[in-house]
């Protein structure tokens, strides 16, 4: 063969191997958006479920952030018994079983019967994202599991922007019923998807099987890095839920007074998150873990002051770089988990979202409180001491020594 033709030859293995990645990713991404998208959505409609449910913010916020009990959950139960699950099979059970949840939302009595219900809907959530999560740390090399998990996260991103459009303006057209109908038919696109796209798995990597369960997690939280990794886990969402739960009833009351569309397009601050979570992965391999993570941390926390203006447009620029850090900050921790776990990637991957979403519940009970008895500023100051934490644990990002 001439130097020219291997030349050639070269580059067109590059172009494939170019465009599978980029295929993969948006197959990952897609299947993100699609198994999350019932999390935060609810959140763009909650003043019109507050006033169907005659309760007051933070009770309403309780209700509809207990999906994170559920995640919670879930999350250690897969963190335990992750390595007698089939990955695809485990990821299509749950996402058909979440539409059921999903769609008696729209006949929901009372708002107890609503709470329970969003805890069922985070049990399955929480089964499938962390099974997928294992499923990419496992399947996936080295060198691709940053990017892997940033297409992940960017596809967590996503739902966030256009599962809030999506359900302030159904809600505002035609009512909250068929928004929680059109959710259901949502979760059973994502059942197709990993059906259709997801190969069945052989026996998962050798070294990555663990004796047993207990011995896996204690491993795991024997890991300084990775308990470092799962407090960051916990404050993110604990800051994320804060701000954006509570700003919604911000928005619609004086002196911004926005109505429920306007809200929704306030959520388009999401949509730069998309490009520089995606963005996350190359950041890493250039920056490093610790680095990368603090930056996204200290780009959230400039986003704060802006928060406590009067001004829409400023309260906007404030929740996008708010958007902006938390997720790509989020995107660096979750994909430090893999490399840094010295056994069971899904245990490892089970024990991260368990804190995180423990982050969430608390983020919820504690910021709903200090919400409703001191205010927005109150609230404000508590996201900020969480970011503060998570910079301070990120300083104990370090990989094994065989990586």
């Amino acid at each position: 063969m001439s130097i020219a033709a291997r030349s050639h030859a070269k580059i067109e293995a590059r172009r494939a191997r170019v465009g599978a990645a980029a295929w993969r990713s948006i197959l990952v991404a897609l299947t993100a958006f699609l198994t999350v998208v019932d999390l935060f959505a609810t959140q763009a409609i909650l003043p019109p479920l507050a006033h169907a449910y005659a309760v007051t913010p933070a009770a309403m916020g309780l209700a509809v952030n207990a999906s994170t009990f559920g995640m919670a959950a879930a999350s250690f139960a897969v963190a335990a018994f992750s390595h007698r699950i089939d990955r695809r099979r485990g990821v299509i059970m749950s996402l058909v079983a979440l539409s059921v949840p999903t769609l008696l939302l729209a006949i929901a009595p009372n708002l107890a019967v609503f709470a329970l219900l969003r805890i069922m809907q985070g049990l399955l959530m929480a089964s499938a994202f962390t099974l997928t999560l294992a499923y990419l740390s496992e399947r996936c090399s080295a060198s691709d599991t940053a990017s892997a998990f940033a297409a992940y996260i960017a596809g967590n991103v996503a739902s966030n922007l256009f599962g809030r459009l999506l359900a302030a303006a159904t809600t505002d057209h035609f009512g909250l019923a068929t928004n929680f109908v059109l959710f259901a038919c949502l979760n059973l696109a994502g059942t197709a998807l990993v059906y259709f796209t997801v190969r069945r798995q052989s026996a998962p990597p050798q070294d990555y099987a663990p004796t047993d369960p207990a011995s896996a997690i204690r491993g795991h939280l024997n890991n300084p890095a990775l308990r470092a990794s799962f407090g960051v886990g916990f404050c993110i969402l604990f800051a994320f839920i804060g701000v954006f739960t509570f700003v919604n009833f911000v928005l619609v009351r004086p002196p911004i007074s926005a109505g429920m569309m306007t809200v929704g397009f306030v959520y388009l601050v999401f949509l730069p998150s998309i490009a520089t979570t995606l963005w996350a992965g190359r950041a890493v391999a250039r920056l490093g873990q610790r680095r990368g993570l603090i930056g996204g941390l200290v780009v959230a926390a400039a986003g704060l002051p802006f928060l406590l203006t009067s001004s829409l447009m400023l309260v906007t620029a404030g929740l996008g770089f708010f958007a902006i850090g938390t997720f790509f900050a989020q995107a660096v921790a979750t994909g430090f988990v893999g490399p840094a776990a010295t056994g069971d990637r899904g245990a490892a991957s089970g024990l991260y979202l368990a804190c995180y979403f423990l982050g969430g519940i608390a983020g919820t009970a504690t910021l709903g409180w200090i919400f409703d008895s001191f205010g927005w500023a109150a609230c404000i100051g508590g996201v900020a001491f969480s970011l503060s934490v998570a910079a301070l644990l990120g300083t104990r990002f370090f990989l094994p020594a065989h990586h």
